[in-house]
């Protein structure tokens, strides 16, 4: 009878109780736990490996020719198993000389496994896990012995490598509910994975080449090798797999499983600045890059990357778009990436900004095919909607120039039991009809085909001129003239003198210079003033200037009349003018009068004909722009919307059924009066 894996998380989570019982914080379970999982994981391959080829040799006089074959298929070796034949298992059969074999047995694995394990490793080697380390701290809690013993009991030998792939992804997404850190950002989901490798194994021809996969977000390599066995599965194509993570423990986990497939490559390192597969360009690329996690580390090396893969940068704040682009640049020209994001990748940053430009770039390449919402609640550590992106770098003729959207939001059901945030799942029916949208790719219920121009817009800029109650600008007044500088005598503000010298020299109070002096008294001063809101006056020979809020016009009162100039702006400034050869040091207080100008942009839909996109500039304008105006830059931005393509609109209660409720409700307010005696 078969054996099901899953039989074994239950027993490995046990191994958490025994650090919990000697008084280790859960949040550092998983440094404990992850050095012996991934010994596991090495021994019980490297004994099935062995014992494919043990009948071949005459042991034990044969012994090193056993020896050089196991060590030449690359795979790792441990001599102390291989000579003695026996493994963790039997080492813990004798306490009195556990801790001597055990030391003999991590010392006997090849120098590579001991680097990924953290065996004996000096204070400032790489330590990708550190079981050495931690095996100290087990001896000194007295926990060792019982610990190693409970690991030697999960027989991973009779588990091909994608179940145990699977138990790998159960358990460290437990890990990854407990942690203090922010690792959870590497763990996609089981029915993800399967959801993207459906797709990629869709989208790829059945031939006999090889089919090259590449993550650059590995984590511990759950979606990488998930997704190559699905194309596996589906097409029965060879595979190579490439993959890179920085984080030390996830990296040893996915290096070691990558030793046990056929051509496949993990590298350690910061993909956004580390790139030993740059030169490389796959078939295949899926990941779940991070989220919402800055750059700011590596700002100067991503600004003077010399790659250009870079067309544009997004904020600071969040990289995922940085690691798309290098996606993208990594792709081959047959390509297809599938790339998991959350929503802001979709509409963040304004037109012009490099979130927009980025978008803009897919699109304007024509490598967007599809953008899948998938449901809330779907990931370990996030309950937010997430979203891939699928990008095909060859689409066929009938899908060029066109996107479509799927809102697999209501596709899924309730988990039995919650996993960390997750409360959903996408069934092996909701991922056929998902992927099988994708394949027909026309609009239903839940999918929706679009020209690529539906997702861009014009940000145009406008400089409006503001009006009074009447319609008039203050420019109608000035005629040629840009401004009126005025002369004034006085400045007050509620009949209260604020400025009567506008030419200074002296001052009182604690400041270092003059010039100090008008930067950190006189202009704050003046800032404060708002001659809209507050009872500013400025007094000159021929007349009193003023704003009137109410009208929103400019004032001018002199012996003669009270004449209304236009919607305008009084501008005053202090500026401060150095000695010369002929006069002495001083600040100049001007008052000047200029038109209202206000810069304003308007969203106007785009055509990328650029005549037709010029008249739904000018349609737009003169359809909702009331006020004079002047066009100023136009740009060109790209966001996604899918609460706009999707949104239903509550439907409402017929009238009649609305009316009858209310006197419903109203005879029986006078029934409960009555009874009352009100």
């Amino acid at each position: 009878m078969a054996q099901n894996i899953m039989q074994y998380e239950s027993k490995i989570w046990a191994t958490a109780d025994l650090l919990r019982g000697v008084g280790f914080k859960e949040s550092t379970f998983p440094e404990f736990m992850m050095p012996f999982f991934a010994l596991m994981m090495v021994e019980s391959r490297l004994i099935r490996e062995a014992d494919k080829v043990r009948g071949d040799f005459d042991l034990p006089n044969q012994l090193q020719d056993f020896l050089s074959e196991v060590q030449d298929m690359g795979q790792g070796y441990n001599e102390y198993i291989l000579k003695n034949n026996k493994s963790l298992i039997d080492i813990v059969k004798n306490d009195k000389t556990f801790d001597t074999d055990l030391e003999l047995y991590l010392k006997s694995f090849d120098p590579e496994t001991q680097t990924l394990l953290g065996v004996n490793k000096g204070e400032h080697e790489e330590k990708y896990l550190d079981i050495s380390g931690k095996s100290g701290q087990l001896r000194k809690k007295g926990i060792l012995f019982a610990f190693v013993k409970a690991w030697a009991e999960i027989d991973l030998k009779p588990f091909d490598n994608s179940e145990i792939t699977t138990l790998e992804e159960h358990i460290k997404r437990k890990w990854a509910d407990i942690s203090a850190e922010t690792a959870g950002e590497q763990y996609t989901p089981n029915d993800i994975i399967s959801l993207i490798g459906e797709i990629c194994a869709h989208k790829l021809p059945k031939q006999d080449t090889f089919v090259t996969v590449y993550d650059p977000a590995c984590g511990g390599g759950n979606m990488l090798f998930g997704v190559e066995d699905k194309i596996k599965e589906k097409l029965h194509r060879p595979t190579a797999t490439f993959g890179q993570d920085w984080n030390d423990a996830l990296y040893a986990l996915a290096k070691i499983e990558s030793r046990f497939r056929e051509d496949s490559d993990i590298a350690y390192g910061n993909t956004l600045t580390t790139i030993p597969h740059i030169a490389k360009k796959f078939d295949v690329i899926v990941a779940n890059p991070p989220y919402g996690v800055d750059w700011k580390g590596y700002e100067k090396d991503i600004k003077n990357d010399k790659t250009e893969r870079f067309v544009a940068l997004p904020s600071i704040s969040d990289g995922q778009l940085l690691f798309t682009q290098h996606i993208i640049y990594q792709l081959d020209t047959n390509g297809i990436a599938v790339v998991v994001h959350n929503g802001s990748s979709l509409f963040s940053g304004d037109a012009g900004s490099g979130e927009s430009q980025i978008r803009k770039y897919f699109f304007d390449n024509d490598w967007v095919e599809a953008l899948i919402q998938l449901p809330t609640d779907e990931f370990f550590n996030t309950n937010i909607f997430t979203y891939l992106w699928v990008f095909n770098k060859n689409k066929p003729a009938e899908r060029k120039n066109k996107v479509i959207l799927i809102n697999a939001s209501d596709k899924f059901q309730l988990l039995k039991k919650n996993k960390g945030k997750k409360r959903k799942e996408l069934t092996e029916q909701d991922q056929k009809e998902v992927v099988e949208a994708l394949n027909k790719f026309e609009d239903k219920d839940f999918a929706k085909l679009f020209d690529k121009d539906f997702f861009y817009f014009n940000k145009q800029a406008l400089m409006l001129t503001n009006l009074d109650e009447n319609g008039k600008s203050l420019e109608t007044y000035l005629g040629d003239k840009k401004s009126l500088k005025l002369d004034p005598i006085k400045i007050t503000k509620d009949d209260e003198m604020i400025f009567d010298s506008f030419e200074i020299t002296e001052y009182e109070g604690e400041y270092a210079d003059l010039q100090s002096y008008n930067k950190e008294f006189l202009q704050v001063k003046i800032n404060e003033l708002d001659y809209k809101e507050q009872n500013i006056k400025i007094h000159t020979k021929d007349g009193i200037y003023s704003f009137n809020n109410d009208k929103e016009t400019i004032i001018k009162e002199s012996s003669e009349q009270k004449q209304e100039l236009g919607c305008g702006k009084i501008i005053i400034k202090s500026s401060y003018k150095k000695a010369t050869k002929t006069q002495s040091e001083k600040i100049v207080i001007t008052v000047e009068l200029t038109p209202d100008y206000q810069k304003d942009y308007e969203i106007v839909p785009y055509s990328r004909i650029e005549s037709e996109n010029q008249k739904n500039i000018s349609d737009f304008m003169a359809k909702y722009i009331t006020k004079p105006y002047e066009l100023l830059d136009n740009t060109v931005g790209v966001e996604i919307n899918f609460n706009k393509v999707f949104y239903k609109p509550e439907k409402l209660k017929p009238l009649d059924e609305i009316v009858s409720e209310i006197k419903t409700l109203d005879n029986d307010l006078k029934l409960l009066e009555s009874n009352l005696g009100l």
